[in-house]
């Protein structure tokens, strides 16, 4: 084959990849809608782990430090894809007094629960009555 023929497949096939690899990286941070066993939303990762809010937080800002970040480990993505009815500016990043970065929903900072084990657990919503599922 001539190389005048084999260079505009080459940069077409390079162009796929980069493609594919842009698709499987948006994907990948993706926020999804879950229902739960009583039919309620909420909001979850790309692998169905559920994310939750802190009642105690302010809009922007967490109120969750030291131990509390051990239990409720911070979600952060630097951009979130979105699915369904969801829509990308409702998500936002805060940095935090502690420099971490942290992602929000409608300006409520997101965590996930150490408890929850699997996809679909959501040990956490209702814990000690300021923790609950993030809700779309």
């Amino acid at each position: 084959m001539h190389v005048s023929r084999l260079i505009p497949k080459l940069a077409a096939a390079a162009a796929l990849v980069l493609l594919v690899a842009s698709i499987a990286r948006a994907t990948h941070h993706e926020v999804k809608v879950a229902k739960g066993k009583d039919g309620a939303s909420y909001l979850t990762d790309t692998k169905g782990m559920a994310l939750y809010t802190f009642k105690n937080d302010t809009p922007g800002k967490s109120a969750c430090t030291g131990d509390c970040i051990t239990k409720w480990p911070l979600y952060y993505r630097e951009k979130v894809g979105v699915t369904g009815d969801l829509q990308e500016p409702d998500f936002a990043t805060i940095t935090r007094e502690d420099g971490k970065k942290q992602t929000t929903y409608k300006g409520k900072p997101l965590y996930y629960f150490s408890g929850d084990a699997a996809p679909g657990d959501t040990k956490g919503d209702g814990f000690k009555e300021v923790w609950s599922l993030a809700k779309p």
